[in-house]
């Protein structure tokens, strides 16, 4: 099984929001497939991959020995970015090449968002956009919305028991 911080997905996509379109990267743990952190940006760039890693190693109380998995995306494979990864002390892994099923935990994410709760016209500004979406993410994602993948359980709420059952805060 794993654990909690042993294995963190990333990837980035694409919201319509104040008239053009915006990208916004997340990262998952794979233990629960709980959200860890995410950011916002009018460009798809290293920038922004590393500010949601950043938010995801603040928020998980800077953990180390992670194994960091993402698409072939040029922003996981910038200098900058391995360079985070390395600080942190992460392993990389990245998908086989034309392989769609090895990052399909952050695909379901990102089909969930779309599909549930993003308004088919976009939003009117990147600020709704980050409210919204921030709002997803931490709030109806992790605390709220069901997930398969724990028997049923929202992801908070799954890793919260766990957390319990092993005698951990």
């Amino acid at each position: 099984m794993i654990g909690r911080n042993m294995q963190w997905y990333g990837d980035i996509t694409y919201i319509w929001a104040g008239g053009h379109w915006h990208y916004l990267a997340a990262v998952l743990d794979l233990h629960n497939r709980r959200v860890v952190g995410w950011a916002m940006s009018d460009k798809p760039d290293v920038e922004l991959a590393v500010k949601a890693l950043e938010m995801a190693y603040q928020q998980r109380g800077c953990p180390s020995g992670v194994l960091f998995h993402s698409d072939q995306g040029s922003q996981y494979g910038h200098r900058a970015f391995r360079q985070r990864l390395w600080r942190y002390r992460m392993t990389q892994s990245v998908s086989r090449c034309g392989n769609c099923w090895d990052n399909v935990p952050m695909a379901r994410l990102f089909r969930s968002l779309k599909t549930e709760w993003l308004p088919t016209t976009g939003y009117m500004s990147l600020r709704d956009a980050k409210r919204d979406t921030s709002h997803y993410l931490m709030d109806y994602y992790n605390w709220q919305c069901p997930h398969q993948y724990n028997g049923g359980i929202p992801p908070a709420q799954a890793e919260t028991r766990s957390n319990q059952m092993s005698g951990f805060s």
